[in-house]
């Protein structure tokens, strides 16, 4: 299991939340992980450690890298943009 963590990824997490549902979208990512649950809407915050322990497995990975994710990399420039100059 990778440690990486990207925004907008959508995780199984080991025990289901009370709607029945194993499955979070990524909506934060920092000290603390903001997870949305799939099926019901609820907003949760886990600090990285118990994020880490409690998740199962990665179902589907975000577009961007973790480095353009916290802002420590420029996001690349999409082909079909222009430039203001």
């Amino acid at each position: 299991m990778t440690e990486e963590i990207r925004l907008q990824d959508v995780v199984e997490m080991r025990k289901p939340h009370p709607c029945g549902s194993k499955e979070w979208t990524v909506t934060r990512i920092g000290a603390d992980i903001k997870l949305r649950c799939l099926k019901c809407g609820r907003v949760v915050m886990l600090d990285r450690v118990d994020f880490l322990r409690r998740r199962k497995r990665v179902l589907l990975q975000g577009p961007d890298a973790p480095e353009v994710s916290l802002g420590l990399s420029p996001r690349p420039a999409d082909e079909g943009e222009q430039s203001d100059t």
